[in-house]
């Protein structure tokens, strides 16, 4: 493995991005890697970012997966490579970023079955029936909003057995296929706007577009990142 990993995030056609700015700032303050990758659509205040450009013509499931598999077939991205969205906050120094789960598909399943998410819970529910299919019993998910190291040829693997999926619960197939094992968290998510879910203490934060916008998250965020860093033009906030 690279004494440093590069950070892929990819993103989806949108005018300015003000989630992935702060990411960014998060990144370059408290997350060691070498460069950051943008696989997708790259605003126009990015800068000194790596970019892959990738057909964006699927649902956002298919297009993250587009993008995943490119990262993972270019050969300048390290070989272990740290895989973000674009609404991942790490609020807090991380020498190496931990290997994190939510615990059993099983339960996490239980908890999408009390919300009306059609793909996303069929998504989840065909990625675990491939795994019981590929002797995992009960498997473990992924589905955190946490940065996780992906090993390329790993992910590939199990891109490559997930190919008749068009919702594929990528980072749970790829975790449970390689075996990561892990800490387990609660996920990270805050999709409200009241001051509930996170404290001042809290290693990882993600946000919905309205709770960034407009709800206590995204005034501790935008609080602890006020500085523009290097993945900005200069200038620009």
């Amino acid at each position: 493995m690279d004494t440093l990993l590069d950070i892929v995030v990819p993103v989806r056609e949108r005018a300015a991005n003000e989630q992935l700015r702060y990411a960014l700032r998060s990144w370059a303050a408290h997350l060691p890697h070498r460069r950051v990758w943008i696989v997708g659509y790259r605003p126009r205040w990015a800068a000194g970012v790596e970019h892959i450009r990738t057909r964006q013509t699927g649902t956002k499931y298919q297009n993250t997966t587009t993008a995943v598999r490119a990262a993972c077939e270019h050969p300048e991205v390290t070989g272990t490579f740290l895989l973000c969205n674009d609404d991942f906050f790490v609020m807090q120094p991380v020498d190496t970023m931990p290997v994190l789960h939510r615990g059993p598909v099983r339960k996490v399943e239980e908890y999408y079955e009390s919300r009306a998410n059609g793909a996303y819970l069929r998504g989840l529910r065909e990625t675990r029936d491939l795994l019981v299919e590929l002797g995992h019993a009960d498997p473990l998910s992924y589905e955190l909003h946490v940065p996780m190291p992906v090993e390329k040829a790993g992910m590939l693997a199990a891109l490559d057995q997930a190919r008749h999926l068009d919702v594929v619960h990528k980072r749970t197939l790829y975790g449970t296929l390689a075996g990561l094992g892990g800490e387990q968290i609660r996920d990270v998510k805050i999709l409200h706007r009241a001051p509930r879910g996170y404290g001042p203490n809290s290693r990882f934060l993600s946000t919905m577009p309205d709770s960034f916008a407009a709800g206590h998250v995204g005034q501790h965020i935008r609080g602890a990142f006020p500085t523009p860093c290097r993945y900005e033009t200069t200038g620009r906030r």
